[in-house]
């Protein structure tokens, strides 16, 4: 099994198409989130896969997206505050 990595997607988009568009994308992707800020936790091919489908949706000009990778599990753990809950890799995945 290939390993996953927790990255954090966001994305700041102008026009309503791509944005109903770009949520519909990031919801096959993710594991949580809400409005415009998800978790998902991907491969080295399910990133690029992303990152292409996103780069073909967006107007350069107008649009942006963000891609963080949270290095958690490096030494380093990842903090949540309020009722945040900290992301924990599930067990499967449900692509379909």
């Amino acid at each position: 099994m290939s390993r996953r990595d927790l990255y954090i997607a966001a994305y700041d988009i102008s026009d309503a198409q791509r944005l109903h568009e770009a949520l519909l994308l990031l919801k096959r992707y993710a594991s949580g989130g809400q409005k415009s800020v998800f978790e998902c936790f991907l491969d080295a091919d399910e990133r690029r896969r992303l990152l292409g489908d996103m780069r073909t949706l967006l107007d350069d000009d107008t649009d942006r997206f963000l891609l963080l990778p949270l290095r958690a599990g490096q030494g380093e753990r990842t903090r949540t505050l309020g009722r945040a809950a900290a992301a924990i890799d599930p067990d499967f995945f449900y692509v379909g």
